[in-house]
């Protein structure tokens, strides 16, 4: 799994390039991602993630613990 973010299920967007001249070619756009390490106190272990810049804000918003419960049951994190 590259460049997609285990928490949110973000990925890679396609789209165009726009020249002065309204000349359109293929691009992509990346999402924004970080390979952080997290401690899971219920299961009482390191987790190592590749997470998104807003997933990062949900699990300091909600915590870890919610967010690895939520993309579990959504189906992006084993």
């Amino acid at each position: 799994m590259s460049r997609v973010c285990q928490l949110t299920g973000k990925t890679v967007m396609v789209g165009n390039n726009v020249s002065h001249s309204q000349r359109k070619t293929k691009r992509k756009f990346y999402p924004n991602l970080f390979t952080k390490k997290f401690f899971l106190p219920e299961e009482n272990e390191y987790i190592t993630l590749k997470i998104s810049a807003a997933a990062l804000r949900n699990i300091n918003k909600k915590g870890i613990t919610a967010c690895v419960k939520e993309a579990r049951t959504k189906g992006y994190l084993k």
